[in-house]
């Protein structure tokens, strides 16, 4: 269930340059912090949500601070991340279906802005290393 919510609210992801941000924490039936970061335009024509227990705190303490990548780094990255999770998407029973529900539009024509871009690449490498997988030819670090 965890995971069809996060990709779930992945698959409403895109946000323009112009955004605002809200955290909001909360507690899950079985007592497990549950961190919800949200972030959408002015407009809401795009909104992208990141439900994951862990995420929210591990973005703050151990990703690189933002600005230390170029956004042209993160979007080559992230089309990189994205093609590979919709291939897994598309392939249930080769990849675990409870990992991968649901495909994410990512637009590589669309530019969506530091933010949207540093927090989806650090969702991915927080992903690659929690569940152990690789979604790419470059070893997940932070």
């Amino acid at each position: 269930m965890k995971s069809l919510l996060i990709i779930a609210l992945l698959s409403l992801f895109a946000v323009s340059c112009n955004s605002t941000k809200s955290v909001r924490k909360s507690k899950s039936g079985n007592g497990i912090a549950q961190d919800t970061v949200r972030i959408a335009n002015d407009s809401l024509e795009y909104e992208i949500l990141i439900i994951e227990p862990g995420f929210n705190t591990w973005l703050a303490s151990r990703a690189k601070p933002e600005g230390f990548y170029s956004q042209e780094y993160l979007e080559s990255r992230n089309r990189i991340y994205v093609s590979e999770w919709n291939n897994r998407v598309m392939q249930p029973q080769r990849y675990n279906s409870n990992l991968y529900e649901l495909q994410i539009d990512y637009q590589p024509t669309i530019n969506y802005g530091y933010d949207v871009n540093y927090k989806l690449y650090n969702y991915f490498i927080y992903f690659q290393l929690t569940y152990k997988q690789r979604l790419g030819p470059f070893e997940p670090r932070i």
